[in-house]
Formats: structure tokens, sequence, C-alpha cells
């Protein structure tokens, strides 16, 4: 049996061709996801093929991606695939953000050592394969930036037209500047994201242009495969808790997924849990676990944060991540600018970068662990999702006492590293590095 679209409501599940340009079940309106049938191979036998392709120079296996491809197995043919080698992604044990957030040990899956410096290009090099196969000339997508930067990136290898939209104004220059470089035609629409998101996907379905949102099930696909490869690094143990940032929940949807997939493949004895961290002022999916009524998420309608990543007051994926959540024993928590300003920093500390929604995850760990929820000895995997410079003018303003939270309120820089000026005098700069 061929790979088929299938509705994620589990009072539809309708079936779909993999091949039609559908991004919601046109029975109910649910959300779509991918489903194959399992791979001929044993669990040995998988495990086995992917270790032996981490000394293959093919293009499929040298990706990240691609070298896992019996579990998105949606293609015909290989042929079309773009591939930029993303995914080989480190794990990095992080001690004093450990002892920051309270365990005995921390481990970070830094998906900023990505191509475009953020997760996204897992799942980009399946949704440009998807845009050909479909016989597509543009795609598209609305982005606070990570998103525009990797699908500019996959669309121009893969020969297609990138058109970008972004809420004007509410973007770092890091990201918006990858953009720009890769060729994308940018919209800057006086819009929030979510405001975009209906706009652009009418003009998409009037102008015959791919979208490649997380919406778009087959960008889940590609970002399945983080956990493949952070599963295959630690030897097929799986660790107690997964803590990620949670913005559109693509993510959250993504490694959900794959997780139940390599426990029914018997990859892995059982599933981690997740724990989701939103910034205090986008947090409506923390908003949602909370209330008493999960069967509809209340948006939130300007959201706030100067982690633009996760700056997202109606997440789309919501359904998906909720099943995921719940169904691992997980949890969802939400943290202040402070709390994330500072763990980033604490980050830093370990000689480890990342943007600011990434931080979102150790400040998230911090409060879990003061409220019991994660225990002092759990096993903690904490995906860091994009490149230190994404946005090094937040950097530069938490250092020296400039950062400002939306609402106005300056933050204190707690773990400050402000830079000295001196005189160009060897005895009084010797006498400043007399501590």
């Amino acid at each position: 049996m061929p790979a088929e679209l299938v509705c994620f409501e589990p009072g539809c599940r309708a079936h779909y061709a993999i091949t039609e340009v559908i991004y919601n079940c046109p029975s109910c309106g649910g959300l779509l996801e991918v489903f194959y049938p399992a791979p001929t191979e044993s669990p040995a036998e998988l495990k086995a093929l992917w270790r032996s392709r981490r000394t293959s120079n093919l293009a499929l296996d040298v990706s990240g991606v691609w070298r896992y491809r019996e579990i998105i197995s949606f293609l015909d043919a290989y042929d079309p695939v773009v591939t930029l080698k993303e995914g080989n992604t480190p794990l990095l044990p992080a001690p004093r953000a450990a002892e920051y957030g309270g365990l005995g040990r921390l481990t970070f899956k830094h998906q900023g050592f990505n191509p475009t410096g953020s997760f996204k290009d897992n799942g980009m090099t399946c949704g440009s394969v998807q845009a050909l196969r479909l016989g597509m000339k543009r795609v598209a997508c609305v982005s606070t930036g990570n998103t525009s930067a990797s699908m500019a990136a996959y669309a121009s290898a893969a020969g297609l037209q990138p058109v970008i939209f972004i809420p004007h104004g509410n973007i770092s220059y890091g990201k918006l500047a990858q953009a720009l470089e890769y060729g994308a035609k940018t919209f800057q629409v006086e819009a929030n994201f979510d405001q975009i998101l209906a706009l652009v996907r009418t003009l998409a379905e009037q102008l015959g242009i791919y979208l490649l949102n997380s919406i778009n099930p087959f960008r889940i696909e590609g970002q399945k495969t983080i956990m493949v490869e952070m599963m295959d690094q630690r030897d097929w143990n799986p660790p107690d808790w997964i803590v990620l940032p949670g913005g559109n929940l693509g993510n959250t949807s993504a490694f959900g997924k794959a997780l139940r997939e390599m426990v029914e493949l018997k990859l892995i004895p059982r599933s981690p849990r997740l724990a989701v961290v939103q910034a205090t002022g986008s947090a409506p999916f923390y908003n949602l676990v909370q209330a008493a009524d999960r069967s509809k998420l209340d948006k939130v309608e300007r959201p706030e944060t100067l982690a633009t990543a996760i700056r997202i007051g109606d997440p789309v994926s919501w359904p998906k991540a909720l099943h995921e959540v719940v169904s691992s024993g997980g949890a969802v928590e939400k943290v202040t600018e402070q709390e994330i300003a500072d763990a980033k920093a604490q980050i830093g500390l370990c000689g480890i970068g990342c943007e600011p929604a990434s931080a979102a995850t150790l400040a998230g760990i911090r409060k879990l662990r003061a409220g019991g929820v994660i225990a002092a000895e759990a096993d903690v995997v904490a995906v860091l999702t994009g490149n230190l410079l994404k946005d090094p003018d937040y950097i530069y303003k938490y250092h020296t006492g400039q950062l400002t939270a939306p609402g106005g309120e300056k933050l204190t820089s707690t773990f400050g590293n402000q830079p000295a000026v001196v005189p160009n005098d060897p005895d009084e700069i010797a006498r400043q590095l007399s501590w």
C-alpha cells in the first residue's frame, strides 16, 4: 500500500492521495498527516542500515533527514530531492545549564547547526521535493524568521520561486537577511502572523502557490527525523523528557508522531514525555492545557514576545500537539521575558549559543523542576531550535542593559557581560584585568 494523506481527527480519518494539494481534510477541516505501511526491515536491520549510512558519501545518506528515508517513505523516487546536508546536528552536554535548571544532567539537541541555522531545514527538504513532485513553480510561507530563511534556501536550490510574507517590523534582521540573500520575493505585511497566514492561504489557492508553513504535512515528516537522529545518537536509549519551545507547534506534532512510530516499530522501548514551553505573552497552548474544555483553542489576538520565533497566537497544529503531549504524559509551561533572557545567558556560559526562543526550554525546565514536574535525576534533552546569530541585537541589548520587554518594561541583565571601554594604556588594562 502506498503512502497516503489521512485526516488526523479520530471521528473522520478520511484518506486522500499523496498527490492532492490539500492542507486540511476536505471532509471535516481537520489537519492531515502522512501515513505509511511499515518498513519491511526489522528494527535491528533498520538500525544497522541507518548507522552504516553515516560512512556513505551519497547525497541522500549524508543528509540527516534522508538517511532515515524508510521512516519518511512518501516518494516514489529520490532523484528530485534537494538536500543541503541538513540534520546531522549534535547532542551537547551542558552541566552549567543543568545546574541552573535544577537537574543533575542536561543535553541540548542543537538544531542551529543546520545549513540555514534552524530546525526548519529538516522539514523544508521534504516540503520542497513534494512541491516539485506536484509540479509547482512557486512556494510560499508566512514567517517570523526561521521558516522564511529555510524555505528561501531550499526553494532556490530546487529551482522554485520562494515568496515570503512577514509581519512588518516583527522579524530579526539576521533572519530577514537570509531570505533576501536566498532570492525570496518578500512582502512585509502590516498584520500579525496569524492574520497573514489566513491571507496567504487564500492567495495560495487563487494563484496555485504551494504553501510550506507547518500546516503542510510533509514539513512535519522531515521534522520527525530530528527525533530519529537523536535516538540513533543515543543508541536508541530514550530520555525521560524532551523539552522544546512552542510556537506554531509543528515540532511538537512532528516529535510526537516520530516517537509514536518508533515505539510501534520497536525501535525504542518507550516514549519520552514531551514538555512544551511558551512565552507568557504568546501562550495559547498553555492556556488550552490549563482549561477545563480542551476542545477549542482561544487564540491570543496580539501575541507578544521578544522571542520572535514563538510569537504566535493561533497555532494551527494545536490539535496534533495536544494529542502528542497528553499521550506522552507530558506538560506545558509558560515563561516570562526575563526568564527567557536569563536562561539564554546561562546557555551561553556553557559555550553554546542559541536564539531567544530556544532558551525558553531551559527557562521552562527551571520552572517545571521547581514545581516537581521534572525530577532532579531525570534524563532530559532540550531542543535548541535556532542559531545564536539569528538575533544578535537581542544579545547585545541584554548584556548592555538595554533589553526591553514588549510592554516597555526594562529587563534586568542578571548575567550581563558589559563590554568595557578602556584607554590605549597597557597599565590601565592590566589593572582592570587584575582580579
